[in-house]
């Protein structure tokens, strides 16, 4: 019994105030209860109705049969979820890989009851059979509401059938791919290869994934919002406005990791910790964009109406189907899925390149060494490097930029491995965990083998088809990821340039370690060198 005292204390206690990191911040809070003396009487007020539906919650026994991590009465799986809260990903994957459906029920105290699953079937079912019934829900756009308002990533319904429709349209015409390109090629030609060449000169260590996020965040900006945030340069200097996209994602992240929701909602209200600090980032993400915004209108007026850009700022602005906060929130959401999802990816495809060198000496000399390189920004030829595209993808089998993502039930369901489903629960469709299955990709699926996707796709039928919903990674049915070409387009183009003059080499032999957030990336950064290529 002392053990489970011991983790109901950390759980609540340390987890509610370790976002007290100085004196003020205590005083604060503290003081609160002095000035409002009703705050403690609600607050336990409201951990003695929590405590009576998790109660109630967890005598609704798992049904017979269903996996998952061991459950007791009240807390539900809380202590070792407790124990795995820092390797989540890799418990998650075991569980599932034990299930003889490849799905586990997760049921804990502090938060909704959880179905996690790998199997494909469920994922098809989820994304495409009954779409309708599996929004991504109150609770997903509570996390991120503050962060992406009523983005295109954070609504259902009417509303994102309109988004849907306005930027679908825009991301298959063909003025928006080449305007892609040419801002690639801009950034990569005149910014990202020059400071490889120094650093090659100098023989210096650097963070090659912060490279990649600035070159990311850079292409987005300009193809969002017409805008340079100039992030990519030489000395590398701090942006304030990359900086709060990554302030505020993180915290966003954090409220979705949090062992019991309701810590992040009190710290919210109290305007203290992180909640504070998300505040003070979106304030400023909403500022600068609102500035871009208003400055744009005013320059479309002034030149009666010509579409002078090609950005989808520009495009949004002349629909005139949207106000200025829709606007807003809509360019925040392109930022937010094109900022690191791209750099994520390959970040991890040059580290794995570098475990391989037999793999990058087939893309170099086989694919890339009789590719002009003034030709890279040919979408035909881009579209053809299908031996670099497979790398891709199964860089991102095993590393997905995005670890996981959960939808919410509306009505009450039965899964098609029999799992069922209350009204209110989440649902969470699992690529990393899809990326480690046996069943899907044989006893060689931790091996980093590009050819199983030449295989693949030089089959006809159900197996391609099935790719869809066992390699999720951009989704699948009517939410599909629509910038799905431009991240191949965008991918091939930089790998490309560098492959084509460089080397990229670890700086340290030590592991590095996969961090899930709202896109995953590598904890610490990727310290590489960088050496002229040996392969022309």
């Amino acid at each position: 019994m002392n053990h489970l005292v011991y983790y109901l204390y950390m759980y609540i206690y340390v987890d509610s105030f370790h976002c007290l990191k100085n004196l003020k911040d205590m005083v604060t809070f503290f003081s609160l209860f002095t000035i409002y003396p009703f705050i403690l009487p609600f607050l336990c007020l409201t951990v003695i109705l929590y405590l009576s539906y998790a109660i109630v919650e967890q005598f609704q026994q798992r049904p017979k049969g269903v996996a998952g991590p061991p459950t007791y009465p009240i807390i539900g799986c809380l202590i070792p979820f407790y124990k795995n809260r820092y390797r989540l990903l890799d418990w998650y994957t075991h569980l599932i890989s034990k299930s003889p459906t490849q799905t586990i029920v997760i049921d804990r105290l502090g938060a909704r009851r959880t179905i996690v699953t790998a199997n494909p079937y469920n994922v098809e079912y989820m994304l495409k059979t009954n779409f309708d019934n599996f929004p991504k829900g109150k609770p997903f756009n509570e996390i991120l509401g503050d962060f992406l308002g009523n983005g295109i990533f954070n609504v259902d319904g009417e509303m994102w059938y309109k988004q849907r429709k306005m930027v679908s349209h825009e991301f298959t015409a063909r003025s928006l791919r080449d305007y892609v390109v040419n801002a690639l090629k801009e950034e990569v030609e005149n910014k990202l290869l020059p400071i490889l060449e120094l650093m090659e000169a100098e023989n210096r260590a650097f963070d090659l994934q912060d490279l990649l996020r600035r070159l990311g965040f850079d292409v987005v900006c300009k193809v969002s919002l017409g805008f340079d945030p100039c992030c990519l340069n030489e000395s590398l200097s701090f942006s304030p406005l990359l900086d709060a996209f990554e302030r505020a994602s993180q915290i966003c992240a954090e409220r979705g990791a949090a062992p019991i929701f309701v810590v992040w909602k009190v710290k919210r209200w109290l305007n203290i910790g992180s909640e504070k600090q998300l505040k003070l980032a979106v304030d400023q993400i909403h500022s600068s964009i609102d500035d871009i915004i208003r400055e744009r209108k005013i320059k479309i007026r002034e030149e009666n109406q010509k579409e002078t850009n090609k950005d989808l700022l520009s495009k949004m602005i002349l629909a005139a189907n949207f106000d200025e906060e829709e606007v807003r929130d809509m360019v925040i959401s392109f930022i937010m899925a094109g900022r690191d999802t791209t750099s994520a990816a390959m970040t991890w495809f040059f580290y794995l390149l570098s475990l391989h060198p037999e793999i990058e000496y087939e893309l170099v000399s086989k694919e890339l060494r009789f590719i002009e390189a003034e030709t890279l920004t040919k979408y035909e030829i881009l579209k053809e490097m299908n031996f670099l595209k497979s790398c891709l993808c199964e860089t991102m089998r095993l590393y997905p930029p995005v670890a996981w993502d959960s939808k919410h039930a509306i009505s009450d369901d039965i899964l098609p491995d029999g799992t069922r489903i209350k009204a209110g629960n989440r649902v969470t469709y699992f690529p990393y965990g899809m990326g480690r299955m046996e069943n899907l990709w044989g006893k060689d699926r931790f091996e980093f083998k590009p050819r199983r996707w030449m295989q693949e796709s030089e089959e006809e039928g159900t197996e391609q088809v099935s790719n869809l919903y066992k390699f999720p990674v951009f989704q699948a049915g009517p939410r599909v990821c629509l910038g799905k070409e431009l991240a191949f387009i965008q991918m091939k183009y930089v790998v490309a340039s560098i492959l084509k003059r460089f080397q990229i080499r670890p700086a340290c032999s030590d592991p590095p370690v996969f961090l899930p957030l709202l896109t995953a990336h590598m904890a610490g950064g990727f310290k590489v060198f960088v050496h002229k290529t040996k392969y022309n």
